[in-house]
């Protein structure tokens, strides 16, 4: 077991090949425990070089509706009524810490 440290994009992608490599790898043997370390280092990497934010939610909500062909109509059906369904597409009904 070589671990060392992803630096580089090259780093990194040899660390995903290795981790498919041994994923089905049994907890407690050697290779359970580099898959485990290298599972940590990708992650860490992924983290400082492919960082994304939370979704709004309120688009997360639309999205979801637009994958399953929903409406506002269909919403109400699963809620129960229109002033009901209406709160969550409203900005208002969530808190954003971040538009105070």
């Amino acid at each position: 077991m070589e671990i060392k440290a992803i630096k580089t994009e090259l780093d990194y992608k040899d660390a995903l090949h290795r981790m498919e490599a041994i994923f089905s790898a049994k907890p407690g043997t050697e290779e359970g425990d580099e898959l485990e370390i290298l599972g940590i280092l990708i992650e860490q990497y992924e983290e400082a070089h492919f960082p994304f934010d939370l979704p709004d939610p309120i688009e997360a909500i639309m999205f979801r509706m637009d994958q399953m062909g929903l409406n506002q109509q269909d919403l109400t059906k699963i809620i129960g009524s229109k002033s009901r369904a209406s709160k969550p597409l409203s900005e208002k009904w969530f808190f954003h810490p971040l538009r105070r």
